[in-house]
């Protein structure tokens, strides 16, 4: 079968530019709504009363169970109702739990508009790398993927931002401020509030653009609806490319499976070594323990040495740095390849984890903390954080992509809620040190398994990575 990627075709990048910016907003919401409680935790745990690591821990980590959800009912969803009509959910979602969050009355109702944000999380993280996946062209796939990725780690640093500056409004809050102090504060009243808040504006503008974007050309065909698939594809390459195109797409859907998806497909035996390729994959990009630098960032430069303001500057810094090297990823997922920049990655983080905690054990904080931190996110930031949401977007069949995609997604928010839930148990239990090493360990193990389990897909089209898969 011909690649009709390999074609020569004049590719709209300034429409598939568009419509890919657009749907990565998921991703900026994502990353904002995922980090925004870092920032926050400082004045919001003492308004509640949050007081012990359990408590603590579930204020940080409740949304989590909102991504369980939304990851859980996305793949079922996506490829029942198509990926456009779940992302405008996911818009919505995101809108109400930011107004929601911000005027929580106890921490009941914070907990519960935190779900909601989750479950918004859920999807848009399912189904942003996704619908990009399946409408870009497949020599320039990875690069648009990690588009999303690149706007996540936006959202991030919008979401540090944005805390950074709220905090600098208690000037004259002291350095070494008490509890009751910052509870007094007007951070500790309001400032808090419009830390969630304020991202209802982005929400709110996703929600309204998704309504300009076509659904994917994929999930269409799927669907019996060729002729519309064919206009997108058109759109996005020429005539010829989208007969092509399609032409490849069919040869991967029966025909009994149009319209509907065929859940017993996941229980064959070459579909379940894919499918649990995607799961270790989404478990170890959360499992190496970068999100616990940013889920309890403030802890961490605490714990080395540093005050209330230095560590939310230095928080805004691990935020740049994330950005820069994301940048690095997208200019070279699809020269080197993918499976280079994620044993790159395994391999600097469990070396830099290493450092970290033997700075802890020896005592030696302050600003080699933050040196070390920084150094784990360049590393994280430029191959597990986008490389693996590739990955999952491109290796799974058009028949079930939604269903397997959905299954690997709901397994990263389960590695995700399980680190930053026992994180801080295990700091208080085993001290940074041991915790950061153990850390290391689990990237030892994911760099091993890259390099025997996972696939090189740079290049190929979706369909032509599906038949070398099965």
């Amino acid at each position: 079968m011909t690649d009709p990627n390999l074609n020569p075709a004049r590719y709209n990048l300034t429409y598939v530019w568009l419509i890919c910016l657009v749907a990565a907003m998921g991703g900026l919401l994502f990353g904002y709504d995922w980090v925004v409680v870092g920032g926050a935790k400082t004045f919001y745990e003492p308004y509640f009363g949050l007081d012990t690591p359990s408590l603590q821990g579930w204020g940080t980590s409740s949304a989590l169970v909102g991504c369980l959800v939304g990851a859980m009912v996305s793949g079922m969803l996506s490829d029942r109702f198509g990926r456009k009509r779940l992302l405008l959910s996911a818009g919505f979602l995101f809108t109400l739990s930011a107004v929601g969050t911000g005027l929580a009355w106890d921490f009941t109702s914070y907990t519960v508009f935190r779900i909601i944000g989750g479950v918004g999380i859920g999807l848009a993280s399912n189904l942003s790398p996704m619908y990009i996946a399946e409408i870009s062209p497949a020599r320039l796939r990875g690069r648009f993927v990690s588009v999303n990725q690149l706007t996540i780690v936006i959202g991030v640093l919008l979401a540090m931002t944005v805390n950074w500056l709220i905090s600098l409004h208690d000037r004259g809050l002291p350095d070494n401020a008490t509890t009751g102090m910052i509870l007094e504060s007007w951070n500790g009243q309001y400032g808090w509030r419009w830390m969630f808040g304020a991202e209802a504006v982005p929400a709110l503008a996703f929600f309204l653009l998704m309504f300009l974007v076509p659904e994917s050309p994929r999930w269409l065909m799927k669907n019996g609806r060729d002729k519309e698939a064919e206009e997108v594809l058109a759109r996005v390459g020429g005539e010829a490319y989208a007969l092509a195109e399609v032409s490849d797409i069919r040869t991967t859907l029966a025909a009994q499976e149009i319209a509907h998806v065929n859940f017993r497909d996941l229980l064959e035996p070459r579909l379940v070594k894919i499918i649990l390729i995607g799961v270790a994959l989404a478990v170890f990009q959360q499992w190496c323990g970068i999100n616990v630098i940013y889920y309890y960032a403030a802890d961490i430069f605490k714990a080395a040495g540093y005050d209330v303001k230095a560590t939310m500057l230095n928080i805004v810094i691990t935020g740049l740095v994330s950005l820069i090297f994301t940048f690095v990823a997208i200019g070279t997922v699809d020269r080197i390849g993918r499976r280079a920049l994620m044993l790159i990655g395994a391999a600097g983080l469990a070396g830099t984890y290493g450092l970290i905690g033997l700075a802890f054990h020896l005592e030696k904080t302050g600003v080699l903390v933050v040196v070390l931190t920084v150094t784990a996110i360049a590393f994280y930031s430029f191959s597990l954080a986008p490389v693996v949401w590739v990955l999952l977007s491109e290796i799974f069949p058009n028949r079930i992509r939604g269903a397997a995609m959905s299954i690997a997604v709901f397994s990263l928010w389960v590695g995700c809620f399980t680190l930053s839930y026992s994180f801080p148990g295990l700091n208080k239990g085993l001290g940074p040190a041991v915790t950061f090493w153990l850390y290391g360990l689990i990237c030892v193990a994911g760099f091993l398994f890259v390099l025997t389990m996972v696939p090189e897909t740079k290049g190929k089209s979706l369909e032509t990575i599906e038949r070398e898969l099965l």
